[in-house]
């Protein structure tokens, strides 16, 4: 601290001073701390009656005071005056203490290592600490930065950086891992969101070919009876509008409305019947497409939709046709006891078993396929012959590819 600072701390406390009082021997200190130095001295001993003997804390010069003790030593005016003005200033250049207002840090606490004032060595929770003046604690700790920075630049901080690099590297590697796998999970949604929007658009053309077959089974009939109920009201104002004609002009006409009313009566309604349309969407989602894995969902068959109400062409194959399917049927089924024999014949069990399990993944599509048209099909009694020819034929196709 500044020597003008200096001047104003008491040398006891090491706080500015506070009620000053000087001693014969012109040395000034607190009033407080001459106290606390009067008790400390204990007095047991004989003395003049009617004076109390001080050891100035400075020069050791005794000093004999009045038995009204500290009270009785003049107060240092002048020092007192400067001390208020210096407060009243400021003093950004000084460093105060953040505990006691106003008091400059201007002793080093050797057992806490920090700057401190003299409240907080007398009254703080400094109290009773080792110190040292700032000067003398500047010389001890001076050389401290080197001897830190040596330690701060030694092997240790070296394998610190080899494991910072080593640590960002991982990172960089994980962080790549993730991005991958992200890539990964927006590929493969992506790839499902296709095939679920494909199955989604050939479910709806479907419906929509079955309200196509809906619009040509009822717009007919329904065009036919408006157009009857057409000329049935036609009928009806002629019929009533000839009650207002003359007896010449009733004759005439009342014939004509009897043979169109007899005409319009003999044409046959169409029997109403209720359509059924097969197979029904919440049926496939519920029973196939509820109970399929994710991954098989592009295995999955859409059947054709019909209704039960029109009859169904039955598509025989014509004759060329038929001979290349019972060719294909007889050479297929050739092969099939050939390579059973051959297997009774000369393999064991497990290979058999082997060649069984081989022999029902290969089959198993084309099972299920089959199963699911032949499931379909069996809505309307009519189609039986027609899907078991088409499934056949399916069936025997799939083989041969």
């Amino acid at each position: 601290m500044h020597n003008f600072e200096d001047e104003l701390t008491c040398p006891i406390c090491y706080s500015i001073f506070e009620d000053p009082r000087v001693l014969p021997c012109s040395h000034t200190f607190c009033r407080n701390c001459l106290e606390n130095v009067l008790q400390a001295s204990g007095n047991f001993y004989i003395w003049r009656p009617l004076r109390i003997p001080l050891k100035c804390p400075n020069c050791r010069t005794i000093t004999e005071i009045a038995l009204t003790g500290i009270e009785s030593l003049p107060v240092n005016f002048a020092l007192k005056a400067i001390i208020e003005k210096y407060q009243q200033e400021d003093h950004p250049d000084i460093v105060t203490c953040p505990e006691h207002y106003g008091q400059p840090l201007n002793v080093y606490c050797l057992l806490d290592k920090k700057l401190v004032c003299g409240h907080c060595l007398t009254i703080g929770q400094h109290n009773g600490h080792p110190i040292d003046d700032l000067q003398s604690a500047y010389m001890k700790e001076k050389d401290m930065p080197q001897k830190l920075l040596e330690q701060l630049t030694d092997t240790h901080w070296t394998d610190l950086t080899h494991l910072i690099e080593k640590l960002q590297e991982q990172k960089s590697y994980s962080e790549k891992m993730v991005q991958g796998d992200k890539e990964v999970v927006l590929q493969y949604f992506k790839e499902l969101s296709d095939t679920l929007e494909q199955k989604k658009r050939i479910f709806l053309t479907a419906l929509c070919d079955v309200g196509k077959l809906i619009n040509q089974e009822y717009i007919p009939q329904i065009e036919r009876l408006k157009e009857m109920r057409v000329q049935q009201l036609e009928l009806m104002t002629l019929t009533t509008s000839l009650q207002k004609e003359s007896p010449l002009k009733f004759l005439e006409k009342v014939d004509d409305i009897r043979q169109h009313v007899h005409i319009l009566k003999q044409r046959p309604l169409p029997e109403v019947q209720p359509v059924e349309i097969y197979p029904r969407v919440s049926q496939i989602l519920k029973e196939d497409w509820s109970r399929t894995e994710i991954g098989q969902i592009k295995k999955l068959l859409i059947p054709e939709m019909k209704i039960s109400s029109k009859r169904m062409q039955c598509s025989w194959p014509d004759k060329d046709e038929k001979v290349e399917f019972f060719k294909i049927l007889n050479v297929v089924t050739v092969t099939l006891i050939s390579v059973i024999l051959m297997l009774i014949l000369f393999f064991n069990q497990h290979i058999i078993a082997f060649l069984n399990e081989i022999y029902s993944v290969c089959f198993s599509e084309v099972s299920l396929s089959v199963y699911q048209s032949l499931s379909n099909g069996l809505y309307d009694l009519k189609s039986i012959p027609c899907h078991a020819v088409y499934l056949l034929k399916e069936f025997m196709r799939k083989i041969v590819s």
